[in-house]
């Protein structure tokens, strides 16, 4: 049995204290998004040089997008990266610390005998991503329209700084994508293969927080971002640790392929296969005693009524799409199936039972309606 934290994990009440404290200037690059950066500098500059993610494409991280990047921050000679955003920006980051004459194939061939040469901070703007806590980058490969992560030692940050107060502006779409993709990071560890009692432990609490703060929307009936945040990004990062410690499993495997094609936000995609990838396990005779106890102790119902709980509570989060309105059919469905099996091997290891390409198929086919 293993169990390892890696970043050191501090909490800032500010991101002009956290400048403060750490002295970010000169030989320092802060990777972000425009729109997350200038409402917290105001009228400021920042203190170094910035680098915008958007100026290299939309939405999720793609080979494409990092190798541009790499391109232009090629013999700048930066000593330190700041990522400051969602999971786009922190997977990218993770990529800089590498010599500059790597691109991203490269980096992911040669991976664990890769030098990290850059100091790595990581501060999360959302509540789902947990990978300020891992070792995991995950870039959509344009011609195998899929996603694939790289898993090695040299991608852990040396600090996870949070700051709660760069989540009050969060829009509510994004809250609950990231917050259910943080809730099935929990969930897929306590039930895989890897999990320990420490991996459980950081997952329970995850779990608590999350599904806690859920109620708490449902009971005020407003579906609308909570006014206190920090609950929130303390059970994301939470489940980072479970999850980089135990793994994740059939969920995101399923669920890479529908962002790669579909382009549909990862928390999202996680949503319109979670319940009836849980289904299948259930069905194959899967053993999920340990996070229905937790369920059934959150909910406080028996535990085969926890499950409907948990999934009504999830819809009134975020209404559950199905895959048939993105335009999934079974042809589609079986293509990526298909290519969940010849790619996300990494991820199936950690299923709590094995499911099989026709196995999967299926819960792609259950979810199109």
């Amino acid at each position: 049995m293993s169990f390892s934290i890696k970043p050191t994990i501090a909490v800032y009440d500010s991101l002009k204290g956290f400048m403060e404290e750490k002295q970010v200037g000169e030989g320092d690059l802060i990777v972000t998004n425009e729109y997350v950066l200038s409402p917290q500098l105001g009228e400021a500059k920042a203190p170094c040089a910035v680098l915008y993610q958007e100026k290299y494409g939309q939405g999720e991280p793609s080979d494409e997008m990092v190798d541009a990047i790499l391109k232009d921050i090629k013999g700048k000679n930066y000593k330190r990266i700041i990522a400051i955003g969602g999971g786009t920006i922190i997977d990218i980051s993770k990529l800089l610390r590498f010599n500059d004459d790597y691109n991203v194939e490269e980096i992911y061939a040669k991976g664990v005998d890769l030098v990290k040469e850059r100091e790595l901070i990581v501060i999360p703007t959302t509540c789902g991503t947990g990978s300020e806590v891992t070792n995991i980058s995950i870039l959509e490969f344009k011609k195998k329209k899929t996603k694939m992560g790289l898993a090695v030692p040299q991608l852990f940050a040396d600090e996870a700084a949070l700051v709660p107060k760069m989540l009050s502006t969060l829009p509510y779409g994004v809250f609950a994508t990231s917050s259910i993709d943080a809730l099935v990071h929990a969930m897929e560890s306590y039930v895989s293969p890897k999990a320990t009692a420490f991996s459980r432990m950081f997952g329970k609490a995850a779990m608590e927080k999350i599904l806690n703060g859920y109620q708490k929307m449902q009971k005020e009936q407003e579906a609308k971002l909570p006014a206190d945040m920090e609950d929130f990004l303390i059970a994301s990062t939470m489940a980072g640790v479970a999850f980089g410690n135990a793994g994740c499993a059939a969920v995101h495997a399923l669920a890479y392929p529908i962002g790669a094609i579909y382009h549909v936000p990862h928390g999202k995609a996680n949503h319109m296969v979670f319940e009836a990838t849980f289904n299948m396990y259930k069905e194959l005779g899967a053993d999920l005693s340990p996070v229905e106890e937790v369920l059934a102790e959150i909910f406080n119902c028996s535990k085969e009524e926890s499950w409907k709980q948990m999934f009504d509570l999830l819809d009134f989060v975020l209404k559950r799409e199905s895959l048939g309105s993105i335009g999934v059919d079974e042809k589609i469905a079986e293509e990526m199936a298909a290519s969940v099996i010849e790619n996300q091997q990494r991820l199936l290891a950690n299923n709590p039972i094995e499911l099989s390409q026709e196995q999967i198929k299926i819960i792609y086919e259950r979810c199109i309606k």
